[in-house]
Formats: C-alpha cells, sequence, structure tokens
C-alpha cells in the first residue's frame, strides 16, 4: 500500500486582508486535520519590537506598571521615548553616542 502525501487545503497567504477574506468563505472545522497551535505571532505590526527579559525583570516591570496603572507595554514605551527625548536634547541623538 502506498503512501502519499495529502496536499494542503490551506492557502500560503502573507497578507492579513487575504487570509480574512479566505475565511470568510471557508469553515475551520473543514481544515481541522491541517491546524497546530502557535505561540509566537503571526503578524507582527510593522515598527514592533520584541523584548525578552529575564523573569526577575518581567516581574519587576509587572509590578511598577501596576503601581503606576499602566501596562507593561506602555510603561517600557514612555522609558524608550523618554531616553529619545533625553538624547534629542543632548545632541546624542546617533546611535553609539
Amino acid at each position: 500500500m502506498e503512501t502519499t502525501m495529502k496536499k494542503s487545503k490551506l492557502p500560503r497567504i502573507d497578507s492579513i486582508h487575504e487570509l480574512a477574506r479566505f475565511w470568510d468563505t471557508h469553515d475551520l472545522t473543514d481544515f481541522e486535520d491541517e491546524l497546530k497551535e502557535v505561540v509566537e505571532p503571526v503578524f507582527i505590526p510593522d515598527g514592533a519590537i520584541r523584548l525578552r527579559l529575564q523573569s526577575r525583570e518581567a516581574k519587576a516591570v509587572r509590578r511598577l506598571a501596576e503601581s503606576k496603572g499602566v501596562s507593561q507595554a506602555e510603561l517600557i514605551r514612555q522609558w524608550v521615548l523618554q531616553e529619545l527625548n533625553r538624547r534629542r536634547r543632548t545632541g546624542h541623538a546617533k546611535a553609539g553616542t
């Protein structure tokens, strides 16, 4: 008995808009045998930066953000913007200075 690989029915699409159009006209249950869990983001907005912190660092950021009533992402964004503004004011806007 010869085993053949089943051709995927899922499209290979890089556009989130095209993917949305596809799922508007298809049922997810028709593809259950092809689905797998993905833990990493599939679509990352342009300009997004991923940041990895050690567990203790992440806990400290979380506690500080909670104490300020903002999300962790917003707190880190505020820090980055503060540093960029400081560098611009002091004339150190170029990398490595």
